[in-house]
């Protein structure tokens, strides 16, 4: 009898690896494969200009030697930073406190949660765009209404001072709707008769949220910051359209620069590295969010 429930479960998982054979095979031709080319290119000095380079192994670390020498490289490492703490907290931010605001069943916070959604759901070219002529003060609406008002204002794309946090409010308004939709659903979760247990007993309602909330949210924020965390290393139409990496260099992340090199002065080799570089960081920062949250959150319970 043991024998032949083993023998159903052995099949049993037989025909599972079976059926997932298929998607294993294309998913491993659409990510394994790219990613094995990317790094072997890394590996060689190979430039477009250089064609007999592409096989050149002979210094394989020589692109990442270069790139801790590279000022402009580090720089872009910096501005990457700032670009994603500052966007991805505010995302965060502005999610959580729209969908505690919105949380309801009416007909009015419905609609509210409809319009909404719409910056996420738009292409990123079409929000670049956007905010292209929002930021162009000869046909900005914000700037000839600021004008009407007697506060003029600069270009804030040619201002070296504002044009990173620019680039991060066009970034934060495309993508709080995330947030606020996985936190929305994260409270249609959470059962009423604690919150309403602790009301009866004269609970503040932010010590409401503290206690009780807050701690079932807390999984759904850590998967948030993670997800957004590695989208924004891909900022990419924003920045190209927006200031094309300037002014100067004031905008230039490490994605944008590595694009520059590749494409513009057509070093694929050390494009790649540099591309090497930015998925081994998403590796590690997604390694440790993910402990960081989910280890605090199996404490907490």
């Amino acid at each position: 009898m043991q024998q032949t429930k083993v023998t159903w479960h052995t099949r049993q998982r037989n025909a599972y690896l079976l059926g997932l054979a298929p998607s294993l095979v294309v998913l491993a031709a659409l990510t394994l494969v790219p990613a094995l080319a990317l790094v072997i290119t890394s590996l060689t000095p190979f430039s477009l200009t250089h064609p007999q380079t592409s096989f050149n192994f002979a210094h394989p670390l020589q692109n990442y030697q270069q790139l801790l020498h590279d000022d402009r490289f580090l720089h872009s490492l910096v501005t990457q930073i700032k670009l994603s703490l500052f966007s991805v907290f505010f995302q965060v931010l502005t999610g959580l406190l729209l969908a505690l605001l919105l949380n309801g069943r009416t007909w009015i916070l419905q609609g509210a949660r409809t319009l909404l959604l719409i910056p996420m759901v738009l292409p990123p070219i079409i929000v670049a765009l956007v905010w292209k002529i929002i930021y162009t003060p000869d046909i900005s609406p914000l700037h000839q209404v600021l004008d009407r008002l007697g506060y003029p204002l600069d270009s804030l794309l040619a201002n070296p001072s504002t044009a990173l946090w620019a680039i991060a409010v066009a970034d934060v308004w495309q993508w709080f709707p995330f947030t606020m939709l996985m936190v929305l659903a994260a409270l249609q979760m959470i059962p009423n008769e604690p919150q309403e247990a602790a009301s009866l007993d004269g609970a503040r309602p932010f010590n409401i949220f503290r206690f009780i909330v807050f701690p079932y949210l807390k999984p759904v924020l850590a998967v948030c910051v993670l997800f957004r965390l590695i989208d924004s290393f891909k900022a990419f139409p924003l920045i190209y359209v927006l200031t094309d990496g300037g002014p100067g260099s004031v905008t230039e992340v490490t994605n944008y620069y590595g694009f520059i090199q590749a494409f513009n002065f057509s070093w694929w080799g050390y494009g790649s590295a540099i591309a090497v570089v930015i998925l081994v960081g998403v590796f590690v920062l997604s390694w440790l969010i993910g402990q960081a949250g989910w280890n605090n959150d199996y404490k907490t319970t």
